[in-house]
């Protein structure tokens, strides 16, 4: 079998949630890479060279030894995953990966990307970058509620996301949840399942807000 390239840097702009969640990834993996910072607020992620290099503006991008790259959170922490299975964070065998995929997808579908068209359609700082419809962000508050709903009821069955131990659908869920500081959408008190999930992971060295 060929050597797989390894990865050499990433490309990142460290506050956004996608971003996020791949410096969380390889926090818990113990992998470190070197950095390079992209500005999102200057539309940097659509000049002509990013864009040639990863084929897409989508943060964050990985670059390989070969040259080569990838792009889309969790493509990238699959490969990953791959390169070093341990901690494992997305399945021991075809059921419990199938499983955690679907409980990751659930987030980012159902929470993720609500919470982000609330927040890209109202708050006067993506004005500039997003032709906004204030309808649309008022439309995905109530798919917020019906989230966090599920979060709370999945979470008095289990201590995690997707089972009994962390895994990505964890990260995805986390970052979400921080996320939606900036919407001043707040988790229900009568969440406490959710609540105490939530600090209960609030110390974890890999998912600390990045500095903005």
């Amino acid at each position: 079998m060929t050597e797989l390239p390894r990865p050499v840097e990433l490309v990142t702009c460290s506050t956004a949630p996608n971003p996020r969640r791949v410096a969380a990834f390889l926090a818990e993996k113990g992998i470190e890479l070197p950095r390079t910072e992209i500005d999102i607020a200057t539309r940097a992620h659509y000049a002509p060279e990013h864009l040639a290099r990863f084929g897409t503006h989508h943060l964050p991008g990985l670059v390989l030894s070969d040259g080569s790259t990838l792009t889309e959170t969790v493509a990238i922490c699959r490969f990953l995953e791959g390169l070093q299975p341990e901690p494992n964070l997305m399945g021991r065998d075809p059921l419990e990966a199938a499983r955690i995929e679907m409980w990751q997808r659930r987030v980012e579908l159902m929470l993720m990307l609500p919470v982000a068209f609330v927040f890209r359609h109202s708050h006067p700082s993506m004005a500039e970058l997003e032709t906004q419809v204030q309808e649309w962000s008022e439309a995905n508050r109530p798919r917020v509620a019906a989230a966090l709903d599920l979060l709370d009821r999945r979470l008095r069955e289990t201590p995690y996301i997707a089972g009994d131990r962390f895994t990505i659908a964890d990260i995805t869920a986390y970052v979400s949840l921080d996320f939606m500081r900036v919407t001043r959408i707040r988790i229900p008190e009568s969440h406490a399942a959710l609540l105490a999930w939530q600090a209960g992971l609030r110390e974890r060295p890999s998912l600390q807000r990045p500095a903005a």
